[in-house]
C-alpha cells in the first residue's frame, strides 16, 4: 500500500510526521509513565500525542487536561462512551500525520520503537507494523501470568507473544499503521469492546495490506493483578473472540479453537474416565502440558493456576458467545 511520504525522495533527511494515539480511562497512576516513554522516543520527526479520555473515576481526566495545558505535542480529546474503539478513532480523526501510532495508558515503548517501526513501514510496504508484547511485573501474581502468556501453552504460539523472525502475520500488538490504509477500511470497528485490533487487522489483510510482526519492536504492559481481573479479562478476549470469528469466519485459527476443545476434553475425561479408564487420557495430557511449560517459572504452582483460568475462561467466553449469538 505505497502512500506518499514512502516514496518522499527527502527520505531518511525529512521523517513523516507521526500521531500517538491512547485511549485512557482510569489511568492516572500510569499516564505520566506513559506520556514519557513516547517523549523519550526522540523521534527525527515531528510527533504529537493524542488523548482520547473517556469517563474516569480516578482523576484521569482533569490529569491529562492539566498536562496538555502548557504542552504543545499533547492534545486532550473526550471519548464520552469511554470505549476503547470510539477513542481511537475520535484521537485519529483529530490528527492528520500519516503515520499512526497506538499506545495505551500501560504501555511503555522500546528505545527507539517509533523510528524503528516508521523505518518498518517504508521498507515493508506493511499497512500494520507491530513488535514484541513485553509483560513487566512487580508482583508474584504478575510474575505468574507474564510466565503464563509466554509460554507456549497460554499464547497459542502468537507471534507478538513468542516470535523472534520478522514476517508477515495476521495481527500484532498495538501497531504503527500508515493512515491512508487504515483510513481506507473505516477505522476500528466501534461495536467491539475487545478484539477491535484483530479485527482491524483482517480488514487491512483484505484490503490487500500486510501485517508486519518485527521483533526488534517491544512494547512492555502491567499484567493483569488479581484473579478476578485476569479471569474478567479473558472470558471478556472469549466473547468478543465470538463475535469477530462470526463477523470473519475464514479468520479462524487453529490455535483459537484448541482452549474450548482442551476444556471440554478434559471435563468430559474427568468424567467418563470414573468409569471407562482410557478416557483419562485427556485430562493426563492436559496436566503433562502443564508440568511442562510452568517447570521454568518461579512458581510453577501459581503459573498452572494462571494458566487454568486463561484457558477455562476463554472458552467460557467464546462458547457463551456463540451460543447467545
Amino acid at each position: 500500500m505505497p502512500t506518499s511520504w514512502r516514496d518522499d525522495p527527502a527520505w531518511p533527511d525529512l521523517w513523516p510526521d507521526v500521531d500517538v494515539v491512547m485511549p485512557i480511562r482510569n489511568e492516572a497512576p500510569y499516564l505520566a509513565t506513559a506520556i514519557d516513554s513516547v517523549r523519550a522516543q526522540n523521534y527525527p520527526g515531528s510527533l504529537r500525542i493524542i488523548l482520547g479520555v473517556g469517563p474516569s473515576t480516578d482523576g484521569t481526566e482533569a490529569l491529562a487536561d492539566s498536562m496538555a495545558a502548557d504542552a504543545d505535542d499533547l492534545i486532550v480529546v473526550a471519548n464520552p462512551t469511554g470505549k476503547t474503539p470510539a477513542a481511537l478513532n475520535l484521537a485519529i480523526r483529530a490528527g492528520s500525520a500519516p503515520v499512526i501510532v497506538r499506545v495505551d495508558g500501560h504501555s511503555v515503548l522500546s528505545p527507539g520503537y517509533i523510528e524503528h517501526a516508521v523505518t518498518a513501514l517504508r521498507t515493508t510496504g506493511a499497512a500494520n507494523v507491530g513488535g514484541v508484547q513485553r509483560p513487566e511485573a512487580t508482583t508474584p501474581f504478575e510474575e505468574a501470568v507474564a510466565d503464563a502468556t509466554t509460554s507456549l501453552l497460554g499464547t497459542g504460539g502468537a507471534s507478538y507473544r513468542l516470535g523472534t523472525e520478522a514476517r508477515s502475520v495476521d495481527t500484532v500488538y498495538l501497531g504503527v499503521f500508515d493512515r491512508e490504509a487504515i483510513e481506507a477500511v473505516g477505522l476500528f470497528d466501534e461495536s467491539l469492546v475487545r478484539n477491535q485490533d484483530y479485527e482491524l487487522n483482517i480488514r487491512l489483510r483484505a484490503a490487500g495490506g500486510t501485517v508486519w510482526f518485527d521483533p526488534a519492536l517491544s512494547v512492555g504492559y502491567t499484567p493483569r493483578g488479581t484473579w478476578k481481573a485476569l479471569a474478567k479479562q479473558y472470558y471478556e478476549y472469549g466473547w468478543w473472540k465470538s463475535v469477530v470469528m462470526r463477523k470473519h469466519p475464514h479468520s479462524i485459527r487453529v490455535r483459537q479453537v484448541i482452549p474450548p476443545l482442551g476444556v471440554l476434553g478434559v471435563v468430559l475425561g474427568l468424567v467418563v474416565g470414573t468409569k471407562w479408564r482410557p478416557a483419562l487420557i485427556v485430562p493426563i495430557a492436559y496436566a503433562g502440558a502443564m508440568a511442562v511449560s510452568t517447570r521454568s517459572s518461579k512458581r510453577p504452582a501459581l503459573t498452572a493456576g494462571v494458566l487454568g483460568v486463561i484457558h477455562t475462561t476463554w472458552a467460557a467466553g467464546l462458547l457463551r458467545g456463540f451460543a447467545k449469538r
